[in-house]
Parts: C-alpha cells; structure tokens; sequence
C-alpha cells in the first residue's frame, strides 16, 4: 500500500508553528493540526496510539509511524530519541 502513497511534505513548522496552511485543504486542517500537537507533546511513538487514529508502525527501514487522517491521508513519522521526525502528510488513493 505504501508504495501507491504520495508525500505531501507536511512541515509542522510551516503548519502548527507559523499557521500557514496553503497545502492543505481546509477539510483536513484540524485534524492534521490535533496530531502535530500530539507528535509534539510525545516523547515515544506510542504516545500517539489514540483511539480514531489507527496509529501503526510502517514495514520497512528505517522505522516509520502512521496516523490516520481521512481514508486517504495519513501523517507519517520517524522517531529519534523522545521526537518525531520527518513528518510528512501522504495521500494514499
């Protein structure tokens, strides 16, 4: 599944520190921002195993996390220390 998944290169500087939001469509905006803060109040990848948000270690090396969004969107992750990493928004259709 991953392989048909397009990134979107979410920054979470760009949406959840700056507020600029111009690639991201309204629909999915709060949500995406919810889990932006979550990653950043996380300090393991567990943390974000919340109820409705499917959260799931990815196949593959590195290690990479997803939460998600819609049916089609997901936010993925990898994870150093007690932070997120390479946080990027995926279109899988």
């Amino acid at each position: 599944m991953l392989a048909s998944c397009i990134p979107l290169t979410l920054s979470s500087k760009e949406v959840y520190r700056s507020g600029n939001t111009r690639r991201i469509s309204a629909s999915l905006l709060g949500k995406c921002i919810r889990i932006l803060q979550l990653l950043e109040a996380a300090v393991r990848p567990e943390d974000l195993n919340v109820t409705g948000y499917r959260f799931h270690r990815l196949h593959g090396k590195p290690p990479r996390w997803s939460v998600r969004v819609t049916a089609n969107y997901r936010i993925t992750s990898g994870w150093s220390g007690d932070e997120a990493l390479d946080v990027d928004l995926v279109d899988c259709h």
